[in-house]
């Protein structure tokens, strides 16, 4: 499972960070990434970075946020700077994982949402 934890209520211009950790019996994680998404908004890919290091943002955050990992703890990361009140939503991690009981097969996971809330 995912287990996610940092969002909180910060003021515009502000940071967080969020972490979100893959527990049990993991063979190894491949690509890792954050979403956002609350009701009467779309889901949005925030981030992804591979298992190598590579990675993607969306527009909207690119220069603002930044996801890394680390591989020997299966844990991802998403430091966010200079937030602003759009960035409001709840955050949700994503895995591909590859447990020893499923291997050479991988499922995607989720995380159980953090809520990160900017105020202006």
């Amino acid at each position: 499972q995912l287990v996610e934890s940092g969002g909180d209520l910060v003021q515009a211009g502000g940071s967080l960070r969020l972490s979100c950790a893959a527990t049990g019996s993991i063979f190894t994680v491949n690509d890792m990434a954050w979403y956002r998404h609350s009701p009467g908004k779309r889901r949005e890919l925030v981030a992804r970075i591979t298992s190598g290091g590579s990675t993607v943002y969306a527009d909207s955050v690119k220069g603002r946020f930044t996801i890394s990992r680390d591989n020997a703890k299966n844990t991802v990361y998403l430091q966010m700077n200079s937030l602003i009140s759009e960035d409001t939503d709840v955050y949700y991690c994503n895995a591909d994982v590859i447990s020893y009981s499923d291997y050479p097969s991988s499922y995607a996971y989720w995380g159980q949402g953090t809520q990160v809330t900017v105020s202006s």
